[in-house]
């Protein structure tokens, strides 16, 4: 089986063991915009902490966030673990978004995919892979997102080398999978249920592995 087969094949056992994910939650593009920065090194339990409490103030929106002081917003967003350089890493959001489209978020869809990017990962404490899930889950562009499961998963099942770049083990997904902003979407979100429930850091759990037929 090629490569390509692995991959697509892949997606095919994952669905058809877990169903649809319905992922990323979040009511508006804003709110995850900000669960996207939020979550770097922490888990998602924390970020809807985090979340809530922005949602109880009235603060998901770009202008009321803006409108804090840097201090307020790290409290509010305590739970989520590394709160100062998190709000730090909001408020240089918010400050793109005001001076690039008015505070109007959706607007960057009118950017096309080549142009938008960059732009996001000029942001001070925005990597790649917050910039993808942005983009993707927010925006709606077709880039896939990177994270440690998918280099776990593309190592222990071959289709890469440990320690990858991120842009290469992303091409390697975006070569073989049709540019689907859905399938995307599901691909990834899959992965990360994979890694949370069997392609665990230390040992996976391989035996019930929904792709266990894929081990060499």
């Amino acid at each position: 089986m090629s490569q390509a087969d692995t991959i697509l094949d892949m997606y095919e056992a994952m669905h058809a063991a877990l169903g649809d994910s319905d992922w990323w939650p979040g009511e508006t593009p804003f709110e995850i915009s900000i669960g996207a920065i939020l979550t770097q090194n922490t888990n998602w339990s924390n970020v809807e902490k985090a979340i809530d409490n922005l949602k109880n103030a009235d603060l998901l929106s770009p202008e009321a966030m803006h409108g804090l002081a840097i201090h307020e917003l790290a409290e509010l967003i305590r739970p989520a673990g590394y709160y100062n350089i998190k709000a730090r890493r909001i408020f240089n959001f918010l400050e793109f978004l005001k001076s690039e489209v008015g505070y109007n978020l959706l607007a960057l869809k009118e950017y096309s995919l080549e142009d938008v990017r960059p732009k996001i990962l000029g942001v001070n404490g925005i990597g790649p892979e917050t910039a993808d899930a942005i983009l993707l889950y927010a925006l709606e562009f077709p880039t896939f997102v990177i994270d440690a499961y998918t280099a776990r998963l593309a190592h222990r099942h071959g289709l890469a080398f440990e320690g990858i770049d991120y842009h290469e083990l992303q091409s390697l997904f975006m070569d073989v999978l049709p540019q689907d902003v859905a399938m995307y979407n599901e691909y990834h979100a899959l992965i990360v249920r994979i890694g949370k429930d069997w392609c665990k850091k230390k040992q996976g759990l391989c035996d019930t592995c929904p792709l266990q037929q894929f081990l060499e």
